[in-house]
């Protein structure tokens, strides 16, 4: 008996967060994921200005109190490369001012098909 079967090749995708604009606080970067459909290991570019931004992989609490946590990671370079996990990943800015601006994002990745 032969067994065939067909898989779907799976490669992730690259998405530059803010799109044109980048990581910024001049427009709330809680909309910018609505409408995309982000996979685990998609990787997320964050451009930015380093001398006043940053980049940091937080926790909800920390999302939501736009606070740094003992667990965070900060991403300083100004063109940061993050891959998603499955499930809720958060990131914050560490500068409070624009973090409370509506710098900062929450995105659930999902896991994607593997069979078509």
């Amino acid at each position: 008996m032969l067994l065939l079967l067909r898989f779907k090749t799976i490669q992730a995708a690259t998405y530059i967060v803010g799109d044109d604009l980048g990581w910024t606080s001049i427009v709330s970067m809680e909309a910018w994921p609505q409408g995309k459909t982000l996979y685990a290991g998609d990787i997320l570019v964050f451009i930015y200005d380093a001398s006043s931004d940053n980049v940091v992989v937080e926790d909800q609490q920390g999302h939501d109190t736009c606070t740094i946590t003992e667990k965070a990671i900060v991403f300083r370079s100004g063109h940061d490369r993050i891959r998603l996990s499955f499930g809720a990943n958060y990131f914050i800015t560490s500068n409070h001012d624009n973090c409370a601006l509506g710098m900062k994002m929450a995105i659930n990745a999902t896991t994607p098909a593997l069979l078509q």
